[in-house]
């Protein structure tokens, strides 16, 4: 309750819609107050957050947060007339995304004439039944493997693909991702789907990793294998890739950025440990960040050199 002028917002909650702001006495111009004061972020129309707990929250949480705000924004129920959608869903599902924005994407059966969308929201109609709808964090949301295809079908390449590869990670059935993918024929986007498909790899733990395979592809390079395991006299390791007949092995050092937590020194000092007993036992490390993956000649150029002074055993 606002005091002596100065608005202060309740110890307790975090989310309000501006009716509720009202109801716990706080007029226009407290919120604008509040706003200004920075105690207090607009998400969107009608909709705020403590400004501390929006500081707080990494870029991933943000995203997640938008869409709750539009959910209590629209006094959105599990019984709801949509369900969260495409990259939406993606982000509840807590998948991996690569350069995508932050638009709320909603699926309904029909495309609304006097129900209002903000300007953030894109609706999408293409058909669906109960057997693509999930609920997750209390919201309506398709399944995993709907959210794959319709992810899919809209971004470009490589970002579907960083949403294949982890949706197949955390679960998704293949084969019916593929059942779909066969059944929509002519339909927009269906092509990326398809590829998509056909090159992902449960296996890749990163969107690094994802984009590294997708561009030795690319360059038309020789495969490594994902997530080899090999000994050493400090243990069992795990390496990103490896072309274990020359005992090469590439490593991408880029994985933080996507994580909600950054490497210790003790994790940076454990891992240099473990390079240094594979050194000894004659691997050869080829370490990438995310620039690498954008600079393509020299990225192939340091790959195929390491590998040409490495005669492969059989």
């Amino acid at each position: 309750m606002p005091k002596n002028n100065t608005p202060v917002l309740p110890p307790t909650g975090n989310l309000w819609r501006t009716d509720q702001l009202i109801d716990l006495g706080f007029g226009s111009r407290s919120i604008k107050s509040l706003l200004d004061s920075s105690s207090l972020v607009r998400l969107r129309y009608g909709c705020y957050l403590r400004a501390s707990v929006w500081d707080a929250q990494s870029a991933r949480v943000r995203s997640r947060q938008l869409i709750y705000a539009h959910a209590h924004g629209t006094r959105t129920t599990s019984t709801g007339a949509f369900v969260y959608s495409h990259t939406s869903a993606a982000r509840l599902h807590r998948l991996y995304l690569w350069n995508v924005d932050d638009a709320i994407h909603v699926l309904q059966h029909v495309r609304p004439s006097s129900e209002r969308h903000g300007k953030d929201v894109r609706c999408h109609t293409r058909p669906f039944s109960d057997y693509d709808v999930t609920v997750v964090g209390g919201l309506r949301t398709t399944s995993l493997e709907r959210t794959a295809a319709d992810c899919a079908m809209m971004l470009n390449y490589r970002q579907a693909l960083i949403v294949m590869d982890h949706s197949l990670r955390r679960g998704a059935d293949r084969f019916l991702l593929q059942a779909m993918a066969d059944s929509l024929d002519g339909q927009r986007g269906v092509r990326t789907f398809r590829r998509v498909l056909e090159t992902a790899d449960a296996r890749s733990e990163s969107p690094g990793e994802t984009l590294t395979r997708e561009l030795i592809l690319r360059l038309k390079m020789r495969l490594p294998e994902p997530q080899v395991e090999v000994l050493s006299r400090a243990g069992k390791h795990r390496l990103d890739f490896a072309w274990k007949e020359e005992k090469v092995a590439l490593e991408f050092d880029g994985k933080a950025k996507y994580f909600d937590f950054q490497p210790t020194n003790e994790v940076l000092f454990q891992e240099r440990l473990r390079e240094k007993a594979l050194t000894e036992e004659g691997w050869l490390f080829v370490r990438v960040e995310w620039k690498d993956l954008f600079n393509e000649a020299q990225f192939k150029n340091r790959v195929l050199h390491a590998l040409a002074g490495r005669p492969r055993k059989f």
